[in-house]
């Protein structure tokens, strides 16, 4: 039987547990939080002060932040191009409408809010430039991109058991920020975005586990491929208006280092996590191949450490167009 048969009928066989896996790790419309709770609320006669408020103070927050908070909500504004990516992984299908597409559909509904209360709060904070930044998120949008997973689910789920933990990373990080800049609503707002990731990693790491149980060996190799190729972040496209794809990701990753919401040594810490998680040290029946996989895995966290420790981020801001001189 071929990879691609072998894996179509993994994923057959656990769509058997997917609706009890919906229920566990995803949170109904009618009591999850939703974007109104953050904000000011637009029927209350006190709606403009709330939003005064909001603009004072965000001018206590440095402008590296802005680029930080700005990059993190475009990434979640480009969800269409993840759902509609993940939609398309084999034994998933929007046709087949089977219990995969409906995490898939109820995953996003849960994404959906965080692009969309960040959004919202930059338009009022009065900072950026929402103009260039719309600009932005659909370039983004519009230029897709290829995280080298191509339709396999093995890979895919590799992929996002790792960028939720990133995501979750990085909104904690910049909850921090906030709160210790004395701004404690959006604190507490990226905070519970930060919660949601935490979540969707857990879940998407129970989906790698049951397949580690009943297809180890070429799980091993998917990690193994995914992990050797380099995690590639869901934004790595970024660009501004008038450049060209991906000019804008490496000093968007800069900034983010620079401030220490996400640096090099994080990505060594997930990758460690997940080894761990999976415990990928106490798999058996493998094949020759995927314990050569396996020992590669085990080693590389050490070896990546002592490469993002000599790692040197420039100190100098980059000027992006999203937050302006003006603003600072």
């Amino acid at each position: 039987m071929s990879l691609k048969n072998v894996r179509l009928e993994v994923m057959k066989f656990l769509e058997k547990d997917v609706e009890s896996l919906i229920k566990k790790y995803l949170i109904p419309a009618e009591t999850i939080w939703q974007p109104t709770d953050f904000l000011p609320n637009s029927e209350s006669d006190n709606f403009l002060e709330e939003v005064k408020e909001i603009r004072e103070l965000s001018k206590e927050l440095p402008y590296d932040f802005w680029v930080v908070l700005v990059g993190d909500m475009i990434t979640e504004e480009a969800l269409p191009t993840y759902e509609s990516w993940l939609l398309d992984v084999e034994g998933i299908g929007q046709k087949e409408n089977n219990g995969w597409s409906k995490w898939i559909r109820h995953w996003t509904a849960e994404e959906n809010r965080h692009g969309d209360v960040l959004n919202k709060y930059l338009y009022l904070s009065g900072r950026v430039n929402m103009k260039e930044i719309e600009k932005t998120t659909q370039h983004l949008i519009a230029d897709g991109f290829d995280i080298g997973t191509g339709r396999d689910p093995y890979k895919n789920f590799v992929y996002t058991s790792f960028q939720e933990l990133a995501t979750y990373v990085s909104h904690n990080r910049v909850a921090k920020i906030a709160k210790t800049n004395g701004n404690k609503q959006l604190g507490r707002m990226c905070k519970i975005i930060a919660g949601d990731e935490m979540r969707h990693h857990h879940a998407y790491c129970d989906f790698v586990e049951r397949i580690f149980k009943v297809d180890p060996s070429q799980m091993m190799m998917a990690f193994h491929y995914m992990i050797k190729q380099k995690i590639t972040m869901p934004a790595h496209f970024l660009r501004q208006s008038g450049e060209k794809i991906g000019t804008a990701f490496e000093e968007f990753s800069n900034t983010a280092q620079r401030i220490g919401v996400y640096t090099s040594l994080d990505y060594v810490d997930i990758l460690d996590k997940l080894i761990k998680r999976w415990e990928i040290d106490k798999i058996t029946n493998l094949t020759d191949e995927a314990e050569k996989a396996r020992d590669y895995l085990m080693k590389l966290p050490a070896r990546m450490t002592r490469l993002a420790e000599r790692l040197v981020i420039p100190e100098n801001s980059f000027q992006f167009k999203w937050v302006e001189p003006a603003k600072l």
